[in-house]
């Protein structure tokens, strides 16, 4: 998706200097997706891609996943160009109410597609589908953003995840 990994360079997504990613790991680079999810043509631009992708890939789901804080906006974007129920898993659960960690009407057994803003390792995602897991849910597929090509597809592939980054860091980085 050479145009989102354009548009994503122009508005300056791409940052240099010394930084700590999610994983632990330091890095020369950093890729600040908030750039790109808080801007509304790219993040309809994104939507529009996981919309492409669904359909190139023919990725059957009844919900359109994401965990929580980084993955919302893309998340609901998704849902609202898919027209999908939503459902946001949160990375601790709550200590009140229902003390849930899934946001959103969970049906055992339906399919999750969960899409990602950044992938490193896939250590968020990978929590978020035994979560899902564990409540009877059915993920085949997580759809990433930028794939920082550190881990992820190779860690979500042994956890029988197929892994489809729209744009792979090494098209930023160009």
């Amino acid at each position: 998706m050479q145009g989102l990994a354009e548009a994503l360079k122009e508005c300056g997504a791409i940052k240099f200097g010394d930084f700590t990613l999610a994983s632990g790991k330091k890095s020369s680079f950093y890729v600040d997706i908030k750039k790109a999810s808080t801007n509304p043509c790219l993040l309809k631009l994104i939507a529009h891609s996981i919309s492409e992708v669904m359909n190139a890939y023919s990725i059957p789901a009844d919900y359109i996943g994401c965990v929580a804080l980084g993955g919302v906006p893309i998340a609901v974007a998704a849902s609202l160009e898919i027209n999908l129920p939503l459902l946001i898993i949160r990375k601790e659960a709550k200590e009140y109410g229902t003390k849930g960690q899934i946001v959103g009407d969970v049906l055992p057994g339906r399919r999750v597609l969960l899409v990602e803003d950044v992938t490193t390792t896939g250590g968020s995602v990978l929590r978020a589908i035994k979560i899902l897991k564990d409540e009877g849910l059915v993920i085949q597929h997580v759809i990433s953003v930028v794939d920082r090509e550190e881990g992820a597809a190779s860690n979500l592939a042994d956890a029988h995840v197929d892994f489809i980054p729209l744009v792979r860091v090494t098209d930023l980085l160009k």
